[in-house]
Protein backbone atom coordinates (compact mmCIF):
# COMPACT_ATOMS: atom_id res chain seq x y z
CA UNK A 1 0.00 0.00 0.00
CA UNK A 2 2.34 2.91 -1.20
CA UNK A 3 3.44 5.33 1.75
CA UNK A 4 0.55 4.90 3.31
CA UNK A 5 1.61 4.74 6.55
CA UNK A 6 4.14 7.10 6.42
CA UNK A 7 2.04 9.63 4.59
CA UNK A 8 -1.61 8.99 6.05
CA UNK A 9 -3.10 8.86 2.43
CA UNK A 10 -3.40 6.47 -0.25
CA UNK A 11 -2.48 7.15 -3.73
CA UNK A 12 -4.45 6.63 -7.42
CA UNK A 13 -2.10 3.81 -7.76
CA UNK A 14 -2.83 1.84 -4.67
CA UNK A 15 -7.02 1.99 -5.91
CA UNK A 16 -6.82 1.93 -9.92
CA UNK A 17 -6.07 -2.08 -9.87
CA UNK A 18 -9.63 -2.76 -7.65
CA UNK A 19 -11.54 0.23 -9.42
CA UNK A 20 -14.40 -1.17 -11.12
CA UNK A 21 -14.62 -1.06 -14.80
CA UNK A 22 -16.20 1.68 -16.85
CA UNK A 23 -19.00 -0.29 -18.18
CA UNK A 24 -19.80 -1.03 -14.71
CA UNK A 25 -20.51 2.75 -13.57
CA UNK A 26 -22.28 3.13 -16.44
CA UNK A 27 -24.81 1.72 -15.64
CA UNK A 28 -25.16 2.95 -12.21
CA UNK A 29 -23.48 4.02 -9.06
CA UNK A 30 -20.95 2.07 -8.08
CA UNK A 31 -19.84 1.64 -4.15
CA UNK A 32 -16.06 2.16 -3.34
CA UNK A 33 -14.07 1.37 -0.29
CA UNK A 34 -11.02 3.22 0.34
CA UNK A 35 -10.71 1.44 3.70
CA UNK A 36 -7.10 0.27 4.31
CA UNK A 37 -6.89 -0.37 7.97
CA UNK A 38 -7.18 -3.92 9.72
CA UNK A 39 -9.63 -2.87 12.85
CA UNK A 40 -12.64 -4.70 13.88
CA UNK A 41 -15.45 -2.62 11.74
CA UNK A 42 -18.79 -4.08 9.34
CA UNK A 43 -21.08 -1.56 9.02
CA UNK A 44 -20.89 -1.78 5.66
CA UNK A 45 -21.48 -5.27 5.57
CA UNK A 46 -24.47 -5.63 7.18
CA UNK A 47 -25.93 -2.35 5.74
CA UNK A 48 -25.99 -3.69 2.58
CA UNK A 49 -29.36 -4.73 0.82
CA UNK A 50 -27.76 -7.36 -1.79
CA UNK A 51 -24.82 -8.69 0.36
CA UNK A 52 -22.18 -6.61 -2.21
CA UNK A 53 -19.81 -6.21 0.76
CA UNK A 54 -18.03 -8.80 2.39
CA UNK A 55 -15.32 -9.46 5.03
CA UNK A 56 -13.63 -13.00 5.64
CA UNK A 57 -13.22 -11.84 9.00
CA UNK A 58 -14.16 -8.50 11.45
CA UNK A 59 -10.69 -6.88 10.74
CA UNK A 60 -10.16 -7.48 7.11
CA UNK A 61 -10.73 -4.05 5.20
CA UNK A 62 -13.83 -5.02 2.77
CA UNK A 63 -14.34 -6.19 -0.49
CA UNK A 64 -17.22 -5.41 -2.99
CA UNK A 65 -18.75 -7.50 -5.62
CA UNK A 66 -19.20 -4.93 -8.33
CA UNK A 67 -22.04 -6.95 -9.80
CA UNK A 68 -23.99 -7.10 -6.66
CA UNK A 69 -23.84 -3.33 -5.77
CA UNK A 70 -26.98 -0.87 -6.56
CA UNK A 71 -25.39 2.11 -5.56
CA UNK A 72 -27.50 2.30 -2.57
CA UNK A 73 -25.65 4.26 -0.71
CA UNK A 74 -26.25 2.80 2.69
CA UNK A 75 -22.51 2.11 3.19
CA UNK A 76 -21.21 5.11 2.57
CA UNK A 77 -23.86 6.59 5.44
CA UNK A 78 -22.88 4.12 8.31
CA UNK A 79 -18.93 3.95 7.14
CA UNK A 80 -17.36 6.14 10.65
CA UNK A 81 -14.15 5.81 8.99
CA UNK A 82 -15.80 7.91 5.77
CA UNK A 83 -13.99 5.23 3.43
CA UNK A 84 -16.75 4.68 1.24
CA UNK A 85 -18.24 6.80 -1.61
CA UNK A 86 -20.55 6.10 -5.06
CA UNK A 87 -18.86 6.42 -8.76
CA UNK A 88 -21.18 7.05 -11.23
CA UNK A 89 -20.81 7.67 -15.35
CA UNK A 90 -23.54 9.51 -17.00
CA UNK A 91 -24.26 10.23 -20.53
CA UNK A 92 -22.35 13.58 -20.06
CA UNK A 93 -20.65 13.76 -16.52
CA UNK A 94 -19.23 11.63 -13.51
CA UNK A 95 -20.35 11.58 -10.27
CA UNK A 96 -18.96 11.01 -6.90
CA UNK A 97 -21.64 10.48 -3.74
CA UNK A 98 -19.15 11.35 -0.50
CA UNK A 99 -20.08 11.52 3.35
CA UNK A 100 -19.73 15.15 4.19
CA UNK A 101 -19.10 16.18 7.60
CA UNK A 102 -18.56 20.09 7.57
CA UNK A 103 -21.40 23.10 7.94
CA UNK A 104 -22.93 24.48 6.31
CA UNK A 105 -23.93 22.25 4.05
CA UNK A 106 -24.39 23.13 0.13
CA UNK A 107 -27.46 23.39 -1.46
CA UNK A 108 -28.11 21.56 -4.64
CA UNK A 109 -26.68 24.11 -7.74
CA UNK A 110 -23.68 25.12 -5.96
CA UNK A 111 -20.13 25.40 -7.19
CA UNK A 112 -17.94 23.62 -5.05
CA UNK A 113 -14.11 22.93 -5.07
CA UNK A 114 -13.29 19.32 -5.32
CA UNK A 115 -10.32 17.98 -3.15
CA UNK A 116 -7.84 15.52 -3.31
CA UNK A 117 -7.07 12.95 -0.68
CA UNK A 118 -4.29 15.54 1.09
CA UNK A 119 -6.62 18.29 0.27
CA UNK A 120 -5.70 19.93 -2.36
CA UNK A 121 -8.04 21.56 -5.36
CA UNK A 122 -8.05 19.40 -8.23
CA UNK A 123 -11.12 21.32 -10.06
CA UNK A 124 -14.40 22.63 -9.63
CA UNK A 125 -17.92 20.47 -9.78
CA UNK A 126 -21.53 20.86 -9.23
CA UNK A 127 -23.73 19.68 -6.30
CA UNK A 128 -26.15 17.61 -7.44
CA UNK A 129 -27.83 16.21 -4.42
CA UNK A 130 -27.15 16.52 -0.34
CA UNK A 131 -28.85 14.00 1.67
CA UNK A 132 -28.85 15.40 5.11
CA UNK A 133 -29.17 12.79 7.69
CA UNK A 134 -31.15 13.03 10.82
CA UNK A 135 -28.60 10.63 13.39
CA UNK A 136 -26.16 11.86 15.18
CA UNK A 137 -23.91 8.70 13.85
CA UNK A 138 -24.73 9.48 10.40
CA UNK A 139 -22.73 11.99 7.52
CA UNK A 140 -24.84 14.16 5.41
CA UNK A 141 -24.30 12.37 2.19
CA UNK A 142 -23.10 14.75 -0.95
CA UNK A 143 -23.27 13.80 -4.73
CA UNK A 144 -21.11 16.30 -6.90
CA UNK A 145 -20.63 16.05 -10.53
CA UNK A 146 -17.72 17.21 -13.41
CA UNK A 147 -16.23 16.58 -16.61
CA UNK A 148 -13.04 15.33 -16.51
CA UNK A 149 -12.90 11.68 -16.33
CA UNK A 150 -9.00 11.35 -14.68
CA UNK A 151 -11.22 13.34 -11.28
CA UNK A 152 -12.97 10.12 -10.94
CA UNK A 153 -9.51 8.22 -8.96
CA UNK A 154 -9.34 11.52 -7.17
CA UNK A 155 -12.07 13.41 -6.14
CA UNK A 156 -12.71 12.44 -1.82
CA UNK A 157 -13.92 15.57 -0.39
CA UNK A 158 -15.16 19.26 -1.29
CA UNK A 159 -14.67 22.81 -0.63
CA UNK A 160 -17.82 25.42 -0.50
CA UNK A 161 -16.97 28.17 -2.14
CA UNK A 162 -17.78 31.25 -0.41
CA UNK A 163 -18.78 34.36 -1.98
Amino acid sequence: MSDYLRTGFITKEDIIKDFPKPEQISKHPVAISECVQEIPCNPCVSSCPTGAISMENIKDPPKIDYNLCIGCGKCVMVCPGLALFLVHKTSSEYEITLPYEMLPLPKAGDSVYLLNREGIRVGIGIVKKVLKVEKDTQSSIITVSFEEDDLIYEVRNIEVIHG
